[in-house]
């Protein structure tokens, strides 16, 4: 029988890369998000408004709900921590209330920003022996929604997996002051303006295309209540990227600043993603060098800024 599956967030950057992966499947694929869209098989919905959510479900009957929407980002959340738990906290108990009664399988888009201050080799089962402190309203919220999940899953039998999001990077992740650092690393270049490289950092890289093939085999091997770390093997310093993505601009590092480390900040982040790769056939293809060509490229065709 096809499944039919449902993207929540699904204009976003991971998601719409997952709907497509999805689709190349042949499944019956679904995406809701804030906006209207011309797209087949959309549905306007916030998921922070329980009567939108409720609308959705009785309209349709999913077997699996990828559930990605969320406010993302640290400074986001600091900015705008009403839409943050509104979006995150609200909006996936509105998820699970739903889930209760339709009885659909969930995949939730967690992130290794709920390992907070923890310097050591991050295993999936961390936070049962040690007390994690995470570090602001972004990882809080992520850690409240996986709370929320086992909650309900103790309670009214749900069935959802979780997966921990590393560094996802690559074609599709517009910028803008609150995304991550490579669109920002990138965009800043392309026009000339000043950013900050830390020079005590390093992060795994994992290209769109890669996460999301992996999202879409949990539904070929749902082991309900598993959780995953998506996190490559290999750590980057920061100013490696930025250097590959000057490279591939043409430009000079004259507009970088650098400094040793951000406050409030994992200096490295150490996944352990054997889980993953024996469950869900995590691998990463697209090597950084290729990955960062890739979103350089489309960086340049989406914000006309062609390099001579």
């Amino acid at each position: 029988m096809n499944k039919k599956i449902l993207v929540t967030g699904g204009l976003g950057f991971i998601g719409s890369n997952l709907v497509r992966e999805l689709k190349k499947r042949g499944y019956e694929t679904w995406a809701c998000d804030l906006m209207h869209s011309w797209q087949p098989n959309y549905v306007r919905c916030d998921v922070s408004k329980f009567s939108q959510v409720e609308r959705l479900f009785a309209e349709h009957n999913f077997d699996y709900v990828y559930h990605a929407a969320a406010e993302y980002g640290r400074w986001n959340g600091e900015d705008y921590y009403e839409n943050l738990w509104a979006t995150n906290a609200v909006g996936t108990k509105n998820i699970l209330r739903v889930q209760e009664k339709k009885k659909f399988r969930m995949i939730f888009f967690g992130s290794a920003e709920v390992y907070g201050d923890y310097d050591g080799v991050m295993r999936e089962d961390v936070m049962d022996t040690i007390a994690i402190k995470q570090m602001n309203d972004y990882a809080l919220s992520k850690w409240v929604n996986e709370m929320q999940i086992l909650n309900s899953a103790a309670m009214f039998q749900t069935e959802s997996v979780r997966v921990r999001l590393f560094n996802v990077y690559g074609v599709g992740e517009h910028y803008t002051p609150y995304r991550g650092w490579i669109p920002k690393f990138i965009y800043k270049a392309m026009n000339d303006e000043p950013y900050t490289v830390y020079l005590g950092h390093k992060r795994t890289l994992e290209y769109v295309e890669d996460l999301c093939r992996t999202l879409a085999n949990i539904t070929s091997n749902f082991k309900p209540g598993e959780i995953y770390n998506l996190g490559g093997d290999t750590q980057y310093d920061i100013k490696y990227v930025s250097d590959q993505i000057l490279k591939n601009l043409n430009k000079d590092d004259s507009k970088v600043s650098y400094k040793e480390a951000e406050p409030f900040t994992t200096k490295i982040k150490t996944p352990d993603a054997s889980k993953a790769k024996k469950d869900l056939d995590f691998k990463l293809t697209i090597n950084a060098e290729e990955g960062i060509r890739r979103t350089v490229a489309w960086f340049k065709e989406l914000y006309g800024k062609q390099e001579a």
